[in-house]
């Protein structure tokens, strides 16, 4: 009767599948399997408390909700887009560009201003959104989520590719034990030398990327506003 065991995983599978709600789908999927796994009530709690407590980093994320809730509420993303608005010449494309340069260059010195929730949804995306709109007007939604993929994307870049180039970086200290466990000795600082060449790869790639997809929205909507000149005309 091991495979009773696995129950956990069937409760988190079906839990996932009905949208049930995810924190409490995971918390009975793991008491189930404690429970199977003859560990008792209050040992079940005693392990989830330390786990909690050892990994209490993780639930700084419900810190950032309040800051979140006040920055809407006195207009923090309205401003920022009005700064945006102001500046002659900026493109959407460019504008993710520097935030990825921002992005790396912050990673470099172990500065952590990343986070979907926490700044690309409430204030990078909307600062996208309004370059492009200054520069073209009212796009469509398809270009509109197409912008939100992009500015999530160039949130994403930056994150994985250029989070190891700070000496001190937890991944680097990963990577450094598991290879001198391994029997190669591997310094913190030869990693992270080794990371800087990728971060600017990427950061010349996805700058190439922004700027062919701002030649692909002027082509576009240069094109539409031709044909509604024409159609003015006639």
């Amino acid at each position: 009767m091991e495979w009773i065991k696995l129950i956990g995983i069937l409760i988190i599978l079906v839990g996932f599948i009905l949208k049930f709600d995810t924190i409490a789908v995971v918390l009975v999927a793991a008491l189930a399997t404690a429970l199977v796994s003859d560990i008792s009530f209050v040992d079940f709690l005693t392990l989830l408390g330390d786990a909690f407590v050892n990994n209490r980093l993780v639930t700084l994320f419900l810190l950032t909700l309040p800051m979140i809730g006040l920055s809407e509420r006195f207009g923090m993303r309205q401003r920022s887009v009005h700064l945006i608005e102001k500046i002659k010449g900026l493109t959407a494309g460019r504008f993710l560009t520097l935030y990825l340069f921002i992005r790396e260059f912050a990673g470099f010195f172990g500065i952590r201003i990343q986070g979907q929730t926490q700044f690309v949804a409430p204030l990078v995306n909307p600062m996208a959104q309004a370059a492009i709109e200054t520069k073209y007007g009212k796009v469509s939604k398809e270009d509109e989520d197409k912008l939100k993929a992009r500015a999530a994307a160039v949130e994403n870049f930056g994150n994985f590719f250029a989070q190891n180039t700070f000496i001190a970086a937890s991944g680097i200290l990963l990577i450094a034990s598991t290879m001198d466990s391994l029997g190669y000795k591997v310094s913190p600082v030869a990693v992270a030398q080794a990371s800087i060449p990728i971060a600017f790869i990427i950061f010349v790639v996805v700058a190439i990327s922004n700027f062919l997809f701002d030649r692909k929205m002027t082509r576009k909507y240069r094109k539409q506003q031709t044909e509604m000149q024409k159609g003015e005309a006639k």
